[in-house]
C-alpha cells in the first residue's frame, strides 16, 4: 500500500465522523497566516486554529512570493480578512542552500532554468523581515498596518516575533 492509499483510508475514516461542514468560506478570525511546509510546523495547533478560522497559505520558506500576494490580496479583498501573520521557523531547508547553486543545479540536470526564484536565505529573521515589508509594501492589500511576522523554534515549540 503506498502513502497516498494510506492517506485516502485515513479520510475515509475522517469523513465517517465529520461533522465540521457547512462552515462558511471566509475565516472567523479574519487573519490569514503565511507559512513554511515544514512537516514539524502545524501552524492550527502552533496557534491554537481550529477550522474555518483562518486562511493559511504553505510553501517552501514561508516564502512570500508573487503566488503569496495573490492568495493575500483575494483573502483580503474577496474573503475580508484583515490581518496577515507570517511564520518562518528555526532548522529550516531553505537556509541550507544558496539560490544560485540550486538554480545551477537544475539548469544543468534539467537542461533548463525555472523561471521561479528559489527563495533561498541565510539569516531566518532578516528573511522575515523582508518578508513583512513585501506583505506591507503590496498595493493590492488592503489591510497592511496588522502584519507580523515570528520564528517558530522547531524545538522549543515557541514563537519569537521579529520586528
Amino acid at each position: 500500500m503506498s502513502v497516498t492509499d494510506e492517506l485516502v483510508a485515513a479520510n475515509e475514516s475522517f469523513a465517517r465522523s465529520f461533522s465540521g461542514g457547512g462552515l462558511p468560506g471566509p475565516p472567523s478570525r479574519h487573519v490569514a497566516v503565511v507559512a513554511c511546509m515544514d512537516a514539524r510546523l502545524d501552524v492550527y495547533r502552533v496557534l491554537g486554529l481550529a477550522d474555518g478560522e483562518a486562511h493559511v497559505i504553505r510553501n517552501a520558506g514561508g516564502v512570500v512570493t508573487d503566488d503569496v500576494l495573490r492568495s493575500l490580496t483575494i483573502s483580503q479583498r474577496k474573503l475580508k480578512t484583515t490581518e496577515v501573520v507570517l511564520v518562518h521557523h528555526t532548522k529550516c531547508g531553505m537556509a541550507t542552500f544558496a539560490d544560485d547553486d540550486f538554480v545551477a543545479e537544475l539548469e544543468s540536470e534539467c537542461g533548463e532554468r525555472p523561471v521561479w526564484a528559489p527563495g533561498a536565505f541565510a539569516d531566518t529573521a532578516q528573511d522575515v523581515r523582508d518578508s513583512l515589508a513585501a506583505v506591507r509594501s503590496s498595493p493590492f492589500l488592503l489591510h497592511t498596518d496588522a502584519v507580523r511576522g515570528f520564528v517558530y523554534d522547531v524545538d522549543a515549540g515557541t514563537l519569537t516575533e521579529v520586528g
